[in-house]
């Protein structure tokens, strides 16, 4: 039994939306009002208008950002040709929780809608995120980090496989693996890449990096300089060699807080000189410091910079 359910959900979810919604409301013609009492035995209520203010977002959806222009923008498409598609919910103690269509919902309060046309469906808490999870995919709604952390969600509360994840998000099972690899970088590493300072491309070289702080550092440096993907994997490249050459022991000896102290004071010469300043520890008492130049106009620049410095 608990194989055929998982077929048909998985049929289902395959052909995406469309064989879960399949009343669409009309440009011109709104459903009509039907009270929303379902019977103990059906398993869907479709062209129902409810209160809007019945109506909650679903906490756990995989989305978790909305672009507050396109929402106003939708909003004022609403004002004009009404929603013409109805939002799919499930029916909880008192109110209607949103499985898919929180962006729709959002847009119709914004243009103060008193009622919206919904779905009524009878799914279980797994189903209710894969069909969130599949609607945002196809959507491209969700951000590369909402995208991971709903895969993960599947793979350890719902004990899905990747390669049954894969299925039902129509993906690779290497685009869903590499997807959740993300959740490996360092936090401030994956905020860059919702804010779309650092793209997924940026963030997947990055993961050669396996020292977290140094991640969020290097992810600085890309955001700052602007590299490109191609220059980030080099320096990634760069720095394994670097660390291969560099014996345990030695790492050891280094003083965290006077690396830190380095990392920090490195960042302060870079904007005083406006060129790249890196310093390289040998050990906890010596090191060097090198300043990058590209003319000769940029060494005499440095070179009155530090000019200026009293002895």
């Amino acid at each position: 039994m608990a194989t055929a359910r998982k077929s048909a959900l998985g049929k289902g979810l395959g052909k995406g939306l469309d064989s879960l919604i399949t009343d669409k409301v009309g440009m011109n013609k709104q459903p009509e009002t039907k009270t929303a009492t379902p019977k103990k035995n059906e398993k869907t209520i479709e062209g129902i208008l409810v209160n809007i203010n019945k109506i909650e977002p679903n906490r756990e959806q995989p989305r978790k950002n909305f672009d507050e222009d396109a929402l106003l923008e939708l909003s004022e498409s609403i004002k004009q040709f009404g929603m013409l598609q109805p939002l799919l919910v499930k029916e909880k103690d008192g109110y209607y929780e949103i499985i898919a269509g929180e962006r729709r919902w959002r847009a119709a309060k914004m243009a103060n809608l008193k009622e919206v046309p919904v779905i009524i469906k009878k799914l279980s808490d797994q189903e209710m995120v894969e069909i969130s999870l599949i609607e945002n995919i196809q959507r491209e709604n969700l951000n590369p980090i909402e995208e991971a952390i709903a895969y993960k969600r599947l793979l350890t509360e719902f004990k899905l496989k990747q390669d049954e994840i894969a299925e039902r998000v129509s993906k690779s099972r290497t685009a869903v693996t590499n997807s959740m690899r993300l959740l490996k970088l360092n936090e401030k590493v994956q905020q860059m890449v919702i804010d779309d300072m650092i793209s997924t491309g940026h963030a997947r070289a990055l993961l050669g990096i396996e020292n977290l702080e140094k991640q969020y550092v290097v992810a600085q440096k890309i955001f700052d300089e602007k590299l490109s993907v191609r220059e980030t994997e080099k320096l990634v490249k760069k720095l394994q060699q670097e660390k291969e050459k560099t014996t345990p022991e030695k790492e050891n000896k280094l003083d965290p807080t006077l690396t830190a102290i380095c990392h920090d004071l490195e960042e302060k010469m870079k904007t005083i000189f406006g060129t790249k300043v890196a310093i390289n520890q040998k050990d906890n008492k010596k090191g060097k410091i090198e300043i990058e130049y590209y003319s000769m106009e940029e060494l005499d620049r440095i070179m009155d910079l530090l000019g200026t410095i009293e002895k």
